[in-house]
């Protein structure tokens, strides 16, 4: 089983990590392009064109399915993802997980790149799942950027900017954007607030890799042999992790129990 994953950079890595867990016999292919990165500024046309260019990179490795494991390339290239690779390929998109996180009442955060927030697409999403729930949309400017760079300090200015926007009696931040996810817990200490229950933070990557391995009729088996293999795909070509990926959890997971080639 061969399972691909796509983004503009390391975004990818949680929804990877979590196809990890749930399938560790499972080969991966994680394409992406970061010198075209960020897209969340992009114009629609630009996304489009190089999640498309991403994605065949991914698909010439034979590959039984494709994540698209980036909420911006999920909003614009969707629709031309699947025209240019179903029904060969099944392609898995990214939604933000608003419905989970307005089932509970709200009040509901969303944290997601200035391109998204306000969004028609979000806005979507909003009415149709988060209906009498108070909803607040916070833009964070530089933070999938940083993320990407392993910007420890450009990380935390963006986290507390973003923070700063974030109502205080918020009970659950959907992470709108992949690179999120891998600075989780981080998010989570910022947003906390002190004499209040726990904050829930609603992410894509474990319902995307269930999606995944539903649409081949794969069932999860999280005690198979370990013997899953990494391809990176920079641009179109074979390269590597960067070392950065380390200091995230998920980039732990995949060095740890994958061979890399």
């Amino acid at each position: 089983m061969k399972i691909a994953l796509m983004d503009s950079g390391i975004g990818l890595l949680a929804a990877a990590a979590a196809v990890r867990r749930l399938r560790p016999d499972a080969d991966l292919v994680l394409s992406s392009a970061p010198d075209t990165m960020p897209w969340g500024p992009r114009t629609p046309q630009y996304v489009t064109e190089q999640a498309l260019a991403v994605a065949e990179a991914a698909a010439a490795h034979g590959p039984d399915a494709l994540i698209v494991a980036c909420n911006t390339a999920s909003v614009h290239a969707l629709p031309a993802l699947r025209a240019r690779l179903e029904p060969g390929v099944p392609v898995i998109g990214t939604v933000p997980a608003i419905k989970p996180a307005a089932a509970d009442g709200g009040p509901v955060a969303i944290w997601a790149t200035p391109a998204t927030t306000g969004s028609p697409y979000q806005r979507g999403l909003i009415r149709e799942f988060a209906q009498g729930v108070a909803v607040t949309e916070v833009p964070c400017p530089g933070l999938a950027d940083a993320v990407e760079h392993g910007d420890q300090e450009g990380i935390d200015a963006a986290i507390a900017a973003a923070a700063a926007l974030t109502p205080g009696d918020v009970r659950a931040v959907v992470l709108g954007c992949t690179h999120y996810e891998l600075v989780a817990e981080r998010i989570r200490a910022a947003v906390q607030a002190p004499g209040l229950p726990p904050l829930v933070l609603h992410a894509s990557a474990d319902a995307v890799a269930s999606q995944a391995l539903r649409r081949i009729g794969a069932a999860p088996a999280p005690g198979a042999p370990a013997d899953g293999t990494v391809t990176v795909l920079l641009g179109g070509r074979t390269g590597s992790l960067p070392e950065h990926t380390l200091e995230y959890g998920e980039g732990r997971l995949l060095k740890a129990v994958s061979p890399v080639r």
